[in-house]
């Protein structure tokens, strides 16, 4: 479904725990994809993703860091779009080979951007990847979407579900679960609140619209 301009949100629902997993498509001239979702939820999305591109394939797939449920369906994305390219962190680059890809790879750096037709992202630091080292967050600064992968995180089945916030009241709630480091948590917070997210399309839980 779409769930913000251009969006689209797919999510599985795993209700044992209450946990909410979503992707994103943003389906610009060239679409990009945020996060695979685990092997299984890449099967079953394919056919959506399909479906909506037509014979538009997905430019990029954007992984914040590596876990299954960020990119665990990884190559299956690549088997059935070949020309895809990755877009991720140094450290997650590295490790991808652990999900079966062998192919395409852009790796990006905070600070820097990815510029295509209709789409533009800015990267920060997210230090997510093994031992705290910096995966990445995505803002895509025409629509002024943040894609915060698991900092923004609430339970429950949240498929289509928005909420309003205030975005300093966001950053302000990350704590130490999220990023257990008081150094590297300070860091990430002064460098969100440099931005200006009218939209979170977050990982878990309800998205945020945001003032």
């Amino acid at each position: 479904m779409t769930i913000y301009d251009s969006l689209y949100q797919f999510t599985e629902y795993i209700a044992p725990i209450k946990l909410s997993i979503h992707q994103y498509l943003l389906a610009a001239p060239e679409p990009v994809l945020i996060h695979t979702g685990t092997a299984d939820q890449t099967e079953r999305i394919i056919p959506q993703l399909k479906e909506i591109l037509g014979s538009v394939p997905p430019k990029y797939i954007l992984v914040s860091h590596f876990e299954s449920d960020e990119c665990g369906g990884i190559s299956i994305l690549k088997n059935n779009f070949p020309d895809v390219t990755v877009v991720c962190s140094e450290i997650c680059a590295r490790q991808l080979a652990g999900f079966g890809y062998d192919g395409n790879i852009l790796v990006k750096r905070a600070g820097e951007t990815l510029e295509g037709d209709g789409f533009l992202f800015s990267f920060v630091n997210y230090p997510s990847e093994v031992h705290l080292q910096n995966g990445l967050l995505f803002f895509e600064e025409v629509r002024k979407i943040l894609f915060s992968s698991d900092l923004m995180f609430r339970l429950g089945d949240s498929h289509g579900k928005l909420i309003e916030s205030v975005w300093r009241d966001e950053v302000y709630s990350i704590d130490m679960s999220r990023v257990p480091n008081e150094e590297k948590l300070k860091s990430m917070k002064n460098e969100l609140l440099k931005i200006d997210p009218e939209f979170i399309a977050v990982g878990h839980g309800p998205c945020v619209r945001v003032d």
